[in-house]
């Protein structure tokens, strides 16, 4: 089991990345989130999280996401995109490592105790994030629905799914856009 503490590992992402920056990806998801129209007609399933594709600003990649009362993604990372989200309606919450993990390598980490980061996203909060990032977003309402926006660049090469005991994760499986499209 490899440790991890974020002190030892804080890195600074110099790497540009060509394609609509973070705050394209935000005004994006901001004026989706804000077209009743479709959020009206947009199906939403009673137990099951539902999803859209839509197209993004400059070759990225979005969704429009419900998620059902008590619904969660699970902790996972996008990869080599950065990303932002959006709650269009209702709440989520999005629990997050504040740390950068080592993206190859292994298979369990053990987590420092002052990584974890909790952030509740009322609708009309997003947020946007880096490279790697992993964390696990929630609907924790018992009895409201939630629809979110999200936009990805570049398009999500994969998702790297874990799971998470206490301290310890461990990475469990990774998807490819063939597995969600």
């Amino acid at each position: 089991m490899h440790a991890f503490s974020p002190a030892a590992t804080a890195v600074v992402d110099r790497d540009a990345t060509p394609g609509p920056g973070q705050d394209v990806l935000l005004d994006f998801v901001r004026q989706v989130a804000s077209d009743a129209e479709m959020l009206a007609v947009f199906p939403l399933d009673p137990t099951e999280r539902t999803w859209l594709q839509i197209s993004g600003p400059d070759g990225s990649e979005a969704w429009l996401i419900g998620w059902p009362p008590g619904t969660g993604t699970g902790w996972h990372d996008h990869a080599e995109s950065v990303g932002v989200f959006l709650t269009a309606s209702g709440e989520l919450k999005e629990n997050s490592l504040a740390a950068r993990l080592p993206t190859d390598g292994w298979k369990i980490l053990e987590l420092t105790d002052d990584v974890d980061r909790e952030r509740r996203l009322p609708a009309g909060q997003g947020r946007a994030f880096g490279r790697h990032h992993v964390h696990e977003v929630l609907n924790e309402s018992t009895d409201q629905h939630a629809i979110s926006v999200h936009a990805y660049y570049p398009p999500l090469p994969q998702i790297r799914r874990y799971s998470r005991t206490g301290q310890v994760l461990r990475l469990e499986q990774v998807e490819r856009p063939q597995d969600w499209q």
